[in-house]
């Protein structure tokens, strides 16, 4: 039990260093999360080139679509068209053809550390409510959280904004640092109900704790609710905890089989890909194939003790950010496995999927950081590079020919 007692002194020391996440300035936020956006120019975005530049070592062939400063998260509107978002706060929509970009909405975040503006998906009635949900980290009385909103795409054609901006939920409990935040949304694939995920914001142990959200998957209504029926209210958990005993989420996705898959970075070593289910318990940080940054041991997962194991781990590390469950025609080989972004590993990773059960696939070299992965409604797989020096584009992946 003596490895317990490290993990506070750890957990500062440990923020910058978590398999290469990133790092920005402190901005405050008041309970309003919006601030007003200005509405310049478009901005024209490097065009993709037809056919893109094969990228050695890879089935791939690149073709850039637009440029970012540190994007974080993307998704498709129905006419091809992306909502990108900005680390900062910024809400993008760009072209189908990337040629412009504009803001639409700016949102109050707090973007120190790995804070700012993160995921971002469509209600699943969007054609018919515009409906847009996001996650975002913000400040408030006693320490910091992320935060659960959903605004209305309105608007003229091309003069669209983000409006009627409201929040659902909120991280609990507030707590100082800035990581971990996690803030991953995916919807079940019936439409009913929204998974949500909070990290552990770097604290260990309110990952266990059933007083909070910290270090768990939540299930809500889509308006923010606890759904009905979750699986540990009878234990005493907050009636919308899903599954806990994780550390940072920073993907959630479900495959067409309706099982859900999630991936978090572990600590030094034991980066994760696991199938999420009801009620379980997954072990952090009283069980880990990793090692605290310090040098102290963490159990490993091992049979029988009470926790669930992941389906496929790294160590190594990848520094997992982003997750897709691949869909398409155009990549055949591929269809049904699942795609992670590598931070500091700069790689696109595949995993073979098969029913409950995963293995590692292919691990190709990027040389870019890699924040996000999409699948585009032309099958294509579009990938966002992490800002700073890993540039920031939005890459288009074709097959090589």
């Amino acid at each position: 039990m003596l490895y317990r007692i490290a993990f506070a002194a750890v957990a500062l020391s440990a923020a910058a260093a978590c398999n290469g996440e990133d790092s920005a300035a402190v901005q405050p936020i008041a309970d309003a999360p919006v601030a007003p956006a200005p509405q310049p120019a478009p901005t024209p975005s490097p065009s993709p080139s037809p056919s893109g530049t094969p990228i050695a070592g890879t089935p791939f062939a690149r073709a850039v679509i637009a440029d970012f400063d540190a994007p974080w998260a993307m998704t498709f509107l129905p006419d091809r068209r992306m909502l990108v978002t900005e680390k900062k706060g910024e809400m993008v929509l760009v072209t189908a053809d990337g040629a412009s970009k504009r803001t639409i909405a700016t949102i109050d975040v707090d973007s120190a550390g790995q804070g700012g503006l993160m995921d971002v998906v469509l209600a699943p009635d969007f054609a018919s409510s515009k409906r847009v949900y996001f996650s975002y980290s913000a400040a408030g009385r006693g320490g910091k959280g992320v935060v659960l909103a959903r605004g209305v795409l309105s608007g003229e054609a091309g003069a669209e904004r983000l409006a009627s901006i409201e929040t659902l939920y909120r991280a609990t409990p507030l707590v100082t640092g800035d990581g971990h935040y996690s803030g991953r949304i995916a919807f079940s694939p019936d439409g009913q109900y929204l998974f949500f995920t909070n990290g552990d914001r770097q604290k260990f142990t309110p990952a266990q704790d059933k007083s909070g959200s910290l270090g768990k998957v939540l299930r809500l209504t889509p308006d923010g609710k606890p759904a009905a029926n979750n699986p540990l209210a009878a234990q005493g958990f907050l009636p919308e905890v899903w599954s806990y005993g994780h550390r940072n989420l920073l993907g959630l996705a479900f495959d067409p089989q309706g099982n859900l898959w999630q991936q978090e970075m572990g600590p030094k070593g034991g980066d994760e890909l696991n199938l999420v289910l009801s009620g379980r318990n997954y072990g952090w940080p009283n069980a880990s194939n990793g090692s605290n940054y310090d040098g102290s041991d963490i159990p490993d997962h091992a049979p029988g003790d009470g926790y669930e194991a992941p389906k496929v781990w790294w160590n190594p590390v990848i520094s997992p950010g982003g997750l897709m469950i691949y869909s398409g025609d155009l990549f055949p080989q591929f269809k049904g496995d699942a795609f992670i972004g590598g931070l500091s590993s700069q790689s696109l990773v595949r995993v073979d999927l098969n029913g409950t059960n995963a293995s590692k696939g292919d691990q190709w070299s990027m040389g870019a950081r890699i924040r996000e992965v999409e699948q585009g409604p032309d099958g294509a797989i579009y990938v966002l590079e992490d800002g700073g020096d890993s540039q920031g584009r939005l890459l288009r992946l074709t097959p090589a020919a």
